[in-house]
């Protein structure tokens, strides 16, 4: 009879401790696989838990005696991160528009501005890549296209021109030229086949066009006023009677807005001072389509 009693106690005390423990449930419950609640964790009250909080699916099942099902890799937090779209102007958006155009998907220089023509070659990009075409850069998008392209250059970072060069005209491929495209709108100083230094041009109106052909410089003048329209013309390089490659402030304060009586006119007087130093009397000047 006593020992029935102290069986009987001790069994009532472990009701009481289990339904106290039942009571104070502020740690969250882990669900399991089929909704109802997982054994609890047997890490010790104030070891740190390794990973979040909350019990996965997976670990959860497991502890309900359920099998855990299958599940891919959680994304990273950073992949749908948006780090570039319209209105961004970083040095990371000029980066990523020389990556752009060295794939063929951006046909200016960059300018390190995020518009409306960034957005296209970015959905562009992303369409090529099987990804959904947001016109905004992710973190995924930015993988791939790291991975797709190579760290630009100083020169594709900050090109010379504005307008792309096109590939050179044959017979600018041997010795010193200027060698200037009509479908560009570039001109680029060559030697030997390379390019030394390259810059926007433009040329004259329809009634008073500029010459094509193979000519060679046959003189300077670093300062020069035009006898026939008394405008300034420094680092003039003349190659075809009184046509020249010269320096042009209006060409610089309305770019394609206006044009020249034949000469070909140049915006970037530094860069042009340069070359002017380096050309020769006797150099060749190429102009072609």
């Amino acid at each position: 009879m006593h020992r029935t009693s102290v069986i009987r106690r001790a069994a009532l005390a472990a009701a009481a401790v289990a339904t106290a423990l039942a009571a104070t449930g502020c740690a969250g419950q882990a669900v399991g696989a089929a909704g109802g609640p997982a054994s609890a964790s047997s890490t010790p009250s104030g070891a740190p838990a390794s990973g979040d909080a909350t019990a996965s699916p997976s670990s959860a099942a497991s502890a309900a005696g359920g099998a855990a099902p299958a599940a891919s890799a959680p994304a990273s937090p950073d992949a749908a991160k948006v780090l570039m779209a319209e209105g961004t102007e970083t040095e990371q958006v000029r980066e990523l528009q020389a990556r752009l155009r060295q794939l063929g998907h951006f046909h200016r220089s960059p300018t390190a501005f995020y518009g409306s023509m960034t957005g296209k070659a970015v959905s562009a990009f992303q369409e090529k890549q099987g990804l959904p075409a947001t016109a905004k850069v992710d973190g995924t998008t930015w993988a791939k296209l790291t991975a797709a392209s190579r760290t630009p250059t100083a020169g594709e970072l900050r090109p010379p021109t504005t307008n792309e060069l096109d590939k050179p005209d044959e017979r600018c491929m041997t010795g010193r030229v200027l060698c200037i495209s009509k479908e560009s709108r570039t001109l680029a100083w060559m030697v030997d086949g390379k390019v030394v230094s390259a810059m926007d041009v433009r040329f004259g109106s329809e009634n008073t066009p500029t010459r094509e052909g193979i000519f060679k410089v046959d003189r300077k003048e670093r300062e020069w006023e035009s006898t026939l329209y008394h405008t300034s013309m420094p680092y003039s390089m003349f190659f075809s009677g009184g046509q020249a490659v010269h320096y042009s402030s209006d060409f610089k304060a309305r770019g394609y807005n206006g044009g020249s009586h034949g000469c070909v006119n140049v915006r970037d007087m530094d860069r042009l001072a340069a070359v002017f130093g380096q050309v020769k009397v006797g150099d060749k000047v190429v102009v072609h389509w």
